[in-house]
C-alpha cells in the first residue's frame, strides 16, 4: 500500500466529520455612488478591539466579519450571513463593496487607518497599519478577501506542512475557478505603471482573460517579501525563516524610520517584517494565541492547529461573498493535498512556483 492509499484509508468517517472550517470576510464601506466611505467605524458596530465578529482591517473603513468555528459548512455560511445583515443594519446608507478590488479610492495618504483606542495594543495595531501605508502603499492594504480556516482531527505538524506544500503547488487551479477581480477602478492604480486596459468609456481598467488581480502584481505582492526563501519543509524551518525576517534590519525600512520629527511612530520596526502577520502568503499554519502570545511563539509551543486558505475573492455574485459550494471544493481541494505525495520543496521550486 502506498502512501496515498494509506492516507486515505486513515480518512475514517469519523475523521471527516471532525472537520471544523471558519470564514473572515473583509469588505470596504462604501456610498452608493462608489466612493470610499472615510467615516468611523460605526458605533452600532461595537469595539473593533475588542468585538469576537466585526472588526476592521487594515482601514477604518475596511470591515471585517468573523465567524466562530463550525462542523457543517452551511451553519458557516449561516452565521456569516447573520453578522454580515447586523452590520449593514448599522451602516445608515453606507454599503458593503462586493469586489476584492476597491472603489473609487481618495489620494493615497488620505485613506483611514484603522483605530483601536488608547490602550497600548490599539496603538500598537494602529502603527502597524501605519507602516504597512509607509512600505506597500495604503491603496493596496484595501484590498478586500475571504480568508477560510480548516482543520481536521489527527494532524501533526509535519502533515499540516506536507498539506500546505500541495497546497502552494497547486494553488492555480483555485484562482482560475474562483479569481473573481478581473477589473479595478482606474483610482487604484493612478500614477502607477500597469498594464491594465480601458473598459470602454468608463472609468474600469481590466486585464483580458484575468481572474485575480488581487493575486497578481497589482494586488498583494511586496518586492521585499520577495527575498524571503520561507521554507515549508517543516515547522523548525518555517519559524525560523519568519524570525529571520522579524529580527533583520531592511534598508528601505531603516530610511522610512521609526518616528517622525514629531515624536509620532511610523512603523513598529525597521525589519523586513514589522509582525508576523505581515507576511504574504496563499495558506498559513495557524494557532490560536492566548492574550498576549505571539502567534510565531504560539506555533512553536503547542503546534499547527489548522491552516488558514488565503486567496479567495470576494465572489460579487454572492450576497455574503461565498457559497457553499466553493467551501465544500475547498474541503475535497484541502483533502487532495493532504493525502497526496508531498515532496519537501527547494530554493529552485519557491521560485518557480512565485513566477508562476
Amino acid at each position: 500500500m502506498d502512501r496515498t492509499q494509506e492516507a486515505l484509508s486513515a480518512l475514517t468517517p469519523e475523521r471527516l466529520r471532525g472537520i471544523r472550517r471558519g470564514l473572515e470576510k473583509e469588505s470596504l464601506r462604501a456610498f452608493p455612488g462608489g466612493s470610499l466611505a472615510m467615516t468611523p467605524h460605526p458605533l452600532g458596530l461595537g469595539s473593533a478591539l475588542t468585538h469576537p465578529h466585526i472588526t476592521t482591517d487594515f482601514s477604518e473603513s475596511q470591515v471585517e466579519l468573523i465567524t466562530g468555528v463550525h462542523a457543517q459548512p452551511e451553519d458557516c455560511l449561516q452565521e456569516l450571513t447573520d453578522v454580515q445583515r447586523f452590520t449593514l443594519q448599522s451602516m445608515g446608507e453606507e454599503r458593503l463593496w462586493v469586489s476584492s478590488m476597491p472603489c473609487c479610492l481618495p489620494d493615497d495618504d488620505a485613506i483611514p487607518l484603522g483605530q483601536y483606542g488608547s490602550s497600548n495594543v490599539g496603538r500598537s495595531k494602529t502603527v502597524y497599519r501605519m507602516g504597512l501605508g509607509h512600505r506597500y502603499g495604503r491603496r493596496m492594504q484595501t484590498i478586500s478577501g475571504i480568508h477560510y480556516n480548516w482543520s481536521l482531527p489527527g494532524l501533526g505538524n509535519d502533515e499540516h506542512f506536507a498539506l500546505i506544500r500541495n497546497f502552494r503547488r497547486h494553488a492555480f487551479l483555485l484562482l482560475t475557478l474562483f479569481g473573481a477581480s478581473p477589473a479595478v477602478c482606474s483610482s487604484f492604480v493612478e500614477g502607477r505603471e500597469h498594464e491594465l486596459q480601458k473598459l470602454g468609456n468608463t472609468g474600469t481598467l481590466y486585464m483580458p482573460h484575468g481572474t485575480s488581480l488581487r493575486m497578481g502584481r497589482l494586488g498583494y505582492q511586496s518586492d521585499a517579501q520577495s527575498s524571503l526563501a520561507v521554507s515549508y519543509n517543516s515547522l523548525e524551518g518555517y519559524a525560523a525563516s519568519l524570525q529571520d525576517a522579524l529580527l533583520r534590519p531592511y534598508p528601505a525600512y531603516e530610511a522610512i524610520g521609526i518616528q517622525d520629527e514629531q515624536g509620532g511612530y511610523k512603523q513598529l520596526s525597521t525589519s523586513l517584517l514589522q509582525i508576523e502577520n505581515e507576511f504574504y502568503s496563499t495558506i498559513r499554519p495557524k494557532r490560536v494565541i492566548q492574550s498576549g502570545e505571539r502567534p510565531l511563539h504560539a506555533l512553536r509551543e503547542r503546534g499547527v492547529e489548522y491552516v488558514e486558505v488565503r486567496l479567495l475573492d470576494l465572489d460579487p455574485f454572492e450576497p455574503i461573498g461565498i457559497n457553499g459550494q466553493t467551501l465544500r471544493f475547498l474541503d475535497t481541494f484541502l483533502l487532495h493535498c493532504l493525502v497526496s505525495d508531498s515532496a519537501h520543496d527547494t530554493p529552485a521550486e519557491v521560485a518557480e512556483m512565485a513566477h508562476n
